[in-house]
């Protein structure tokens, strides 16, 4: 996951949400996003 952007990563994780992926895949996309301690409001935020 390293080699994702973090732009990327967030566009992933709602989009997965979006489509009802499986719930792991979302947990692991969330978990990456913690890890990396980005703020998903400011991205849903900047896509508005």
């Amino acid at each position: 996951m390293k080699s994702l952007s973090n732009e990327a990563l967030i566009d992933t994780y709602y989009k997965a949400i979006d489509l009802k992926l499986d719930r792991d895949f979302v947990t692991l996309l969330l978990a990456e996003i913690k890890r990396r301690k980005l703020n998903i409001k400011y991205y849903e935020a900047q896509a508005n």
